[in-house]
C-alpha cells in the first residue's frame, strides 16, 4: 500500500545499515534550513495573521528576503 523510503542516513554503529537516497536527502535538509530560517522571523512564527491568504503572502514575502540574503 504505502511505500515509504527512509530519508535520513542511518546511525553509523547500526548492524544492517539501510539503504537511503542521498539526494532526496540533500532536498530535504534544504527545505528544512528554509523552514528554520522562516521561523526565526516573529511575525511568522507565532503566526499574528488570523487569515490564511494573508498568512501565505507574508511567508512568501519573508522567504523571498532569505533567498536574497
Amino acid at each position: 500500500m504505502n511505500s515509504i523510503e527512509p530519508v535520513i542516513p542511518p546511525r553509523s554503529n547500526r548492524k544492517e545499515p539501510c539503504a537511503y537516497n542521498k539526494e532526496v536527502y540533500k532536498l530535504r535538509n534544504q527545505v528544512e534550513r528554509l523552514i528554520n530560517r522562516l521561523k526565526q522571523f516573529r511575525r511568522i512564527a507565532t503566526r499574528y495573521e488570523k487569515l490564511a491568504r494573508t498568512f501565505l503572502e507574508l511567508i512568501h514575502l519573508v522567504a523571498a528576503y532569505v533567498v536574497i540574503h
